[in-house]
């Protein structure tokens, strides 16, 4: 049975984290840990000290931009980690490849080079999936304009929007068909759980935590679809068209110009949906619950309900990030 209580009435806290490869990371007020469920049965964990935040982790709109770009060297980081942890690797004939790495740079050497590759490929990886969402939808938008009859110039911001918002949940409902990704969703669905629990001024058991909710209103899929939703008003309000200012009339270049013209006024995009995610989460009344439903909505497709091992596995991630005396964990 699920609890249910008034949201208005509950704690919130400043406490966040974000599902791993078998765990999941937390983050508190000055402590940050990782649980990681080893292929051994026993759960490794790690601490580390959050520094105080400097002025630019503070100021209002530009908080936005930097706390973004720490959260996902964080979370890459720490994903990295896990997946280094959490999986039971099988030894492999090495190549032909791997032999002249070893021999060029040695046992240690090579070791640190196939990791280098490795985040190399994800970093390429991720970038081309990145490309493609920005891309496309200015590529497409930029073969309609030339089709139409008419200007439809003022349609451009909220279709190139609307189809981004629409790649994204595709994409998502697709990976979390893979058996890998719904554990990975089952653990985000531990974190949020975690965190509930602790909000209801409950004791952090397995029992306790399992009564809990899945869906979280402060979760970054809730930031991304915002960050979505914002971009579709600011770029609406900047004229961007290549096309007139220069004369170029190849489909492909025109919606690459577009994205690089578009770069500067993302900070923007980011620093006001980061705004509006604070006022979501610290207020609650018919302004924020409308702006947190469409990441609540998300969190369907972006996170699974866990069993207990991951319940555990995310109390001993939880468990280190609690305030200390005298700290202020309120949202």
């Amino acid at each position: 049975m699920m609890i249910k209580t008034d949201s208005s009435s509950l704690k919130k806290t400043k406490i966040g984290g974000q599902a791993l490869i078998e765990g999941v990371m937390m983050r508190g007020v000055s402590t940050g840990a990782m649980a990681v469920r080893k292929p051994d049965g026993e759960i490794y964990t790690e601490q580390w000290k959050i520094p105080e935040k400097k002025w630019y982790n503070k100021a209002p709109f530009i908080r936005g931009s930097v706390n973004f770009v720490k959260m996902l060297a964080d979370g890459f980081k720490y994903i990295m980690k896990s997946a280094e942890i959490g999986t039971d690797e099988e030894e492999e004939e090495p190549t032909k490849f791997d032999r002249q790495i070893v021999k060029l740079f040695g046992e240690k050497g090579a070791e640190a080079v196939f990791k280098a590759l490795a985040v190399i490929l994800m970093v390429l990886m991720y970038a081309a999936m990145i490309g493609a969402f920005f891309f496309l939808p200015s590529f497409l938008f930029s073969l309609m304009e030339k089709a139409a009859a008419s200007d439809i110039s003022m349609w451009k911001a909220a279709f190139e929007g609307v189809l981004k918002l629409v790649l994204f949940v595709v994409y998502m409902a697709i990976t979390a068909r893979f058996p890998s990704m719904k554990r990975l969703y089952a653990y985000h669905g531990a974190e949020h759980k975690t965190i509930a629990c602790y909000e209801h001024g409950l004791e952090l058991n397995v029992e306790n935590v399992r009564k809990m909710k899945r869906f979280h209103p402060r979760c970054g899929t809730s930031f991304i679809i915002i960050t979505l939703l914002v971009s579709i008003i600011v770029y609406s309000l900047i004229p961007i068209r290549p096309a007139e200012w220069w004369g170029i009339e190849n489909s492909a270049l025109e919606a690459l110009v577009r994205i690089i013209l578009k770069l500067p006024a993302l900070p923007v995009v980011i620093g006001a949906a980061y705004e509006l995610i604070q006022l979501a989460g610290r207020y609650t009344n018919p302004v924020t619950t409308a702006l947190s439903a469409p990441g609540l909505l998300m969190q369907r497709i972006t996170t699974n309900e866990p069993d207990d091992t991951m319940i555990e596995v995310a109390i001993m991630a939880m468990t280190p990030c609690l305030p200390k005396e005298g700290e202020d964990d309120n949202w």
